[in-house]
């Protein structure tokens, strides 16, 4: 299969994608910051000593690192943990995803299923880090592990959602979720992106494979 990012960028799309990001997550920061509100009492009431916001560096378009931000959905020093959860990952290739992942908080298994934990995610994209489409942004860890091939989905700027988590999420493989990456690639248009963020939505009210 022939991928090529960058002679995909043609300006046209990459002014109305930026375009609709800037609007959608200035609007969406606007109108769910009730929500939000909700959230972080959740989370205090139910760890009143730990954080309620968790960043992480993650890599983004052609390599260059960001901090990614997500509500808290594991307990403090989750990250200190995993080296002990290796042995137990669910899912074959360069990623980590296991079912019932003990490090998760209750609060945080809600946010999990229904991908409200992603919702900070609005200001990366705000601030152009991310996109609202977009292939899933990677540990730096895990691109080490990429093969050339691998590597290819950098090409484009990561995305809060895309094909991989409106076609299964985490019922997929890893390497499913790389071939939809790719399609997204080969196929991105603005029409395309707005079909995603509406099943995305759909996804949030009726969720499905996500933990």
């Amino acid at each position: 299969m022939y991928i090529e990012g960058n002679d995909k960028d043609h300006w046209a799309y990459l002014i109305e994608k930026r375009c609709f990001d800037l609007v959608c997550s200035t609007l969406g920061l606007l109108v769910l910051s009730p929500i939000f509100l909700i959230i972080m009492v959740a989370i205090k009431f139910e760890d009143p000593k730990g954080y309620i916001f968790f960043s992480q560096m993650r890599v983004g378009k052609n390599g260059n690192v960001f901090k990614m931000y997500k509500f808290r959905s594991m307990k403090v020093d989750a990250e200190k943990e995993l080296v002990k959860l290796k042995d137990k990952n669910e899912v074959k290739g360069a990623m980590f995803k296991m079912k019932n992942d003990p490090r998760v908080t209750t609060v945080g298994k809600f946010l999990r299923r229904t991908s409200l934990d992603e919702l900070p995610q609005l200001v990366n994209v705000l601030i152009g880090d991310m996109s609202l489409v977009g292939p899933r942004p990677p540990l730096p860890n895990e691109v080490l592990k990429y093969s050339s091939r691998e590597k290819k989905r950098l090409r484009v700027k990561p995305g809060c959602s895309g094909l991989w988590q409106v076609s299964g999420r985490n019922e997929l493989s890893f390497d499913e979720m790389i071939e939809l990456d790719f399609k997204y690639i080969t196929q991105r248009s603005f029409g395309l992106d707005l079909m995603i963020v509406l099943k995305t939505i759909v996804q949030m009210i009726r969720p499905r494979g996500a933990y």
